[in-house]
């Protein structure tokens, strides 16, 4: 069954005035969606299958060919169809239901969409929501989520929570190779969607469980062998060892993982990612020194794996501040020349921008509120207060070890020249727990307040534009800013919402009826253009309904 829009109408006015309507309706359309979809069930694909190199190097229009559209990471889209003009007729196109929480964001290329849950890959059609082809591989590890398939021409890279990396044929989902990344008795697993660059699928590894190295790796698309891989601690002698405390084995046992997709760079050929926390976590009494490269922005050469420049927004971290949030490149005017620029909103509530060729730090400043740091050193590095560390009676920290931030996506809007995160406001009591030589978690902490907002940074000094509100909680869904001068994200009473970018004003919003833990995608397909997220465990697509003419923007709201 389709679920069209002329059958499915509502917008934020028929949401108030039916309320219980919607809910019920919105059960109709999940358990249609499942007895309609039917997941293993094969149906004749639509149009040519394989990935285009072309479009890993173009804005996202009738494709989103990689987690965050394109190599940027801005999650921007040109489509303009769906607009300022238009929004209020915003429609259900069609939902799919795949009983497991969805975290991932769905590639589509050729009119197919390619999303995941821990274990499975689905392959649907872009216009209808059905199912061509489902993978189901039953695994061991931490199942905690999942980001996304990466693609390579007509072949898929799906990792799993065992610590493996799955090539599937997009086609029908028979699996090409299945390789281990790292040994998942050891504690690694992997829930991020792989980044393709020319032949080159980047993957990286999660867990800090146990005190194992984290590291990055670049694998053959066509046979599954590594290229080359990068440990995210330097080995004794290199560069970075020497911000290890000498004669001990913690730089050997340091984590930093590297759990989200990176960024890309092609005129400059460099790979932009962030790496997680330091082992043991929350316990830094064994590891003295800043802990190169944990916490970390990197640059590195796709072809080599050869470390380009590094900046660090956490030295020596005690509060499981991973870095791995987007970092978003842009090129931008700075200080009246124009710059390649890298700004990342850090899991530790400071926000950085950093000239991309060379490392060099340009701005940094808090999003939301903090009360872990003294001020700023000359690099733009944080200064920890002395006092901000846990102890075993517990110590008051603003953020959480969740963070002010963390894996939802960001968005960058050239139109509006401003940076988008989701922001939080949690404190969290940190306690140290072991005794001895902490190893693995060496303590916890336990969130006291949050609540949660949206937020509009100018980049050029680290100052909020707007701030939009968007309830209790720790808020988890992503944002993408589009053409037609919509921001798209959802709040923590389970509404989608689009806003104004420019202002944060609320343009439309309709009830999911769950929560949206994943980021929002786009595109376009026969001239009509689709927005999709989900909610729980169901993918939603959004259009203007097929009957309606889309107004073009007004000359005032082109500029």
């Amino acid at each position: 069954m389709n679920f069209r829009a002329k059958d499915w109408f509502m917008n934020s006015a028929d949401y108030f005035s039916n309320r219980r309507k919607f809910s019920a309706t919105r059960h109709i359309l999940a358990l249609l969606a499942l007895a309609t979809v039917c997941p293993g069930v094969l149906v004749p694909r639509l149009g040519a299958q394989g990935l285009s190199p072309e479009l890993l190097l173009a804005p996202p229009t009738n494709a989103w060919p990689t987690y965050n559209g394109d190599y940027s990471g801005r999650r921007y889209s040109t489509l303009d169809h769906i607009n300022a003009s238009n929004i209020g007729s915003l429609t259900l196109a069609w939902a799919f239901r795949a009983n497991v929480a969805i975290k991932s964001t769905p590639l589509e290329v050729n009119g197919i969409l390619y999303f995941t849950t821990p274990d499975n890959v689905w392959a649907i059609d872009g216009t209808t929501g059905r199912a061509i082809w489902h993978y189901n591989r039953p695994s061991e590890g931490d199942h905690i989520g999942h980001r996304g398939v990466g693609m390579y021409g007509d072949w898929l890279y799906f990792t799993t929570p065992d610590a493996h990396m799955v090539s599937l044929d997009a086609k029908d989902g028979s699996v090409r190779w299945n390789i281990e990344l790292a040994d998942p008795k050891l504690g690694y697993f992997s829930t991020m969607s792989p980044l393709v660059v020319r032949d080159h699928v980047i993957v990286g590894v999660s867990g800090d469980v146990t005190d194992v190295p984290g590291f990055l790796e670049s694998i053959d698309p066509k046979t599954g062998t590594v290229q080359w891989r990068w440990f995210t601690e330097p080995h004794p002698g290199e560069a970075g060892s020497e911000t290890w405390p000498k004669d001990s084995d913690a730089i050997l046992h340091g984590g930093a993982m590297t759990w989200m997709t990176g960024t890309y760079d092609p005129d400059l050929n460099l790979l932009y990612w962030g790496t997680g926390n330091p082992n043991p976590v929350l316990s830094g009494e064994t590891r003295p020194g800043d802990n190169l490269y944990t916490c970390s922005i990197v640059a590195l050469n796709p072809d080599t794996g050869k470390l380009a420049w590094y900046f660090q927004p956490s030295p020596h971290d005690v509060h499981d501040w991973d870095a791995v949030e987007t970092p978003v490149v842009f090129n931008a005017e700075f200080n009246g020349a124009k710059r390649k620029l890298l700004a990342q909103a850090s899991r530790n509530g400071f926000f950085f921008v950093l000239d991309r060729a060379t490392g060099e730090h340009l701005v940094t400043a808090p999003f939301i509120d903090v009360n872990w740091a003294a001020g700023i050193d000359s690099r733009g590095r944080p200064i920890a207060k002395p006092d901000s560390a846990p102890r075993p009676d517990g110590t008051l920290v603003e953020p959480a070890s969740d963070g002010s931030t963390n894996w939802m996506s960001p968005s960058f809007d050239p139109q509006t020249g401003l940076f988008y995160v989701s922001a939080r406001r949690v404190f969290s009591v940190f306690y140290l727990t072991t005794e001895g030589k902490p190893e693995g978690w060496a303590g916890r902490d336990a969130n006291v307040f949050a609540d949660s907002t949206v937020r509009a940074i100018d980049y050029r000094t680290g100052k909020i534009v707007w701030n939009h509100e968007i309830g209790n909680g720790a808020g988890i869904a992503g944002i993408m800013t589009t053409a037609g001068h919509l921001l798209f994200t959802a709040d923590n009473d389970e509404n989608i919402l689009a806003l104004d970018p420019a202002t944060g004003k609320t343009l439309w919003h309709l009830h999911a009826g769950g929560r949206v833990e994943n980021s929002p995608m786009t595109y376009e397909l026969n001239g009509r253009q689709y927005v999709v997220m989900a909610a729980q465990d169901t993918l939603y697509a959004f259009a203007l309904p097929l009957t309606a003419s889309a107004p073009p923007l007004k000359t005032s709201e082109k500029k």
